[in-house]
Order: structure tokens, then sequence, then C-alpha cells
């Protein structure tokens, strides 16, 4: 069973973890880019989120998605779409029902990738619409993390430039690893018994 929700001196107390893996940036069409597509192609379950250039003022544009990320168990891929476009064979995947995609507030992410290049959604998951049916009322991808798998995130490249020439280390561990932390909780969600939050209280 796990917790409905988590106090900020609870989530203090955890240990940091992130993305273990390897972690591939991708800003053009190639060899990379075909390897990355296979390997995620020949997943079950795979981590979803994207990035996009944070606004800090009324009056500026809105930036559309700079980055996607893909997560399998040991590699995590960051296609800076800002650079290669949404590519149709990365529209084929995230509309493919064979590979489970898991995110969580995944409706604006998938509405922002579809600007780039137009594609039916299929074989997603959000977790902020599941968590409840274990019993789990906090939302935050942070604090699902802490709740489920038992360490926390950290958020601290969130509100940076996704547009950068070069994505620093700490952007592109940030970013592998809220993938991955999706496809983690999912995993341990299936294979764990479900404990209804009651419905009034939702």
């Amino acid at each position: 069973m796990f917790k409905e929700s988590i106090t900020p001196k609870e989530l203090e107390a955890l240990e940091y973890a992130s993305f273990p893996g390897k972690i591939i940036v991708i800003d053009a069409v190639g060899a990379e880019f075909n390897r990355a597509i296979t390997y995620l192609r020949a997943q079950k379950i795979i981590g979803f989120d994207t990035e996009t250039r944070p606004t800090f003022t009324p009056s500026q544009p809105r930036y559309n998605v700079s980055l996607l990320q893909l997560s399998g168990p040991d590699k995590a891929f960051l296609f800076r779409v800002n650079k290669l476009g949404m590519h149709r064979r990365l529209c084929n995947l995230l509309a493919s029902n064979k590979v489970v995609k898991v995110g969580a507030a995944i409706h604006d992410d998938i509405r922002g990738l579809q600007k780039l290049n137009d594609f039916k959604a299929a074989g997603f998951v959000d977790l902020q619409k599941i968590g409840c049916e274990w019993g789990i009322r906090d939302k935050a991808v942070k604090k699902m993390t802490a709740i489920i798998l038992g360490f926390r995130i950290s958020k601290t490249q969130q509100l940076s430039n996704w547009e950068a020439e070069t994505l620093s280390e700490s952007q592109c561990k940030y970013a592998a690893t809220d993938a991955w932390v999706c496809r983690e909780m999912y995993i341990k969600l299936m294979n764990s018994e479900k404990n209804p939050l009651p419905v009034d209280t939702e």
C-alpha cells in the first residue's frame, strides 16, 4: 500500500536519485536517430516527457516544445525537436499502441508536439489520472516519485533554457530522469495491489 500524500519534511528526508543509464542527445536525423527509434520500438513500456523553454513575462511569446524525452530501462533519448522537428518516425512511435508511453499531465505535452507535426496519440498512460486507483492523492511528479519509488528527484533545471546551443550535463540528467521515473512508477504500480481512494473525496 502507498501513502496518500507526502509532507515536505518526509520528502526532504529521502535520498536523491537520477537516471542511472546512458543518456543520448539527438539533434539531427541520422544513424543515431535510427538506432534510438529501433531501441524504443523494441520496448514494451517507455517513459515520456517534454521540456519547453520558459517565458518569464506575459509579453514574451510562448515557445514551442524544445525537447522530447523517451526512456527505456537503461537508455534515455533526448530529442531536440526545436532543431530536428517532429520526424514522422517519432510521430509513428507516439501513435503506436504496441509501445506504452507513460508520463504525467501528458495532455499539454502531446498537444505541444502535435503543433510541430500532427499525429494521433495512442498507447499513452497518465500517472496523474491513475494514481488514485492505488490510493495516491498527490499529483506532482516529485511527490509521486517519493511515494511510489521512495526517493526524490531534483527539479532545479526545470526553468532552464531548453533551447541553449548545448544542453548542460545537469539539464540532460534532469530531462532523462523525469521520463525514466514515469516508466519506473508505472511498472511498480502494475506490480502492486490497487487500493482506490474513496470516490467522493477524490
